[in-house]
């Protein structure tokens, strides 16, 4: 099987749980690490799907490798390649799509609970989870949902945490989460966390219980990751 090539933007917002996944189900993967000066590959057919993970810039940023990813979400959507995003991963699939990237209401930092939306592909996706899960977050923009494509996760701060179309699934939210990362972005990042707002927490709060939240967490990215990739199990 082809290697997944997995985009890291920043060192610190690696593949973490889903690496364990794909370890578990051995399938490869290749890191791009973009942060490191990687290249954005000229072509898809070196690959079984795509993954973009997270950063603190912005979709919307002028960053020469951002254009090179849009193609390449386009190029493997069109060609029923697996792509999956999360945070700004999921922006950028969002935006690739036609959809746009926008400021959120309001920072949402720490763990906060999502709940299933309505649609019918939320109720295919989260077959067998319960209506309103906890996992974590970490973003002040959001992502709008690309015509064609179904919400599947909304939270109190943010209406699109969520949603898939065809073999593209796109996360606002962090389900890739390992505690060390956690504990690593409260530090590296705590910044983000004076003046805090409604849905930002502290150091404290979101390192608090982590070992029983992370393991929470990782039983929702168990379902929503096989699924993605069931398409390659299946081969």
């Amino acid at each position: 099987m082809k290697p997944l090539y997995i985009f890291r933007h920043i060192d610190c917002e690696g593949p973490g749980y889903l690496a364990d996944v794909l370890e578990r189900h051995r399938i490869p993967w290749q890191l791009v690490a973009i942060d490191d000066g990687g290249a954005v590959p000229d072509s898809i057919g070196g690959c079984s799907g795509l993954v973009f993970m997270g950063g603190s810039m912005s979709v919307n940023d002028p960053l020469p490798w951002i254009d090179r990813e849009l193609d390449l979400v386009r190029r493997a959507h069109s060609a029923g390649i697996p792509v999956l995003g999360h945070c700004l991963g999921g922006q950028l699939i969002s935006r690739a799509l036609g959809g746009e990237v926008t400021r959120n209401p309001v920072k949402e930092i720490g763990w906060h609970p999502v709940r299933r939306c309505t649609s019918p592909a939320a109720r295919r996706w989260l077959n067998g989870l319960p209506e309103e899960a906890t996992v974590f977050h970490w973003h002040g923009e959001t992502f709008s949902i690309p015509t064609g494509a179904e919400c599947l996760l909304e939270s109190e701060h943010c209406a699109h945490q969520a949603f898939a179309i065809g073999n593209t699934l796109a996360f606002q939210c962090h389900v890739e989460m390992l505690a060390p990362m956690v504990v690593e972005w409260a530090q590296r990042y705590r910044h983000e966390l004076d003046g805090a707002g409604p849905a930002v927490q502290t150091a404290q709060q979101m390192t608090h219980d982590l070992e029983t939240r992370i393991h929470g967490a990782q039983q929702v990215a168990d379902v929503l990751y096989e699924r993605w990739l069931q398409p390659l199990l299946d081969r």
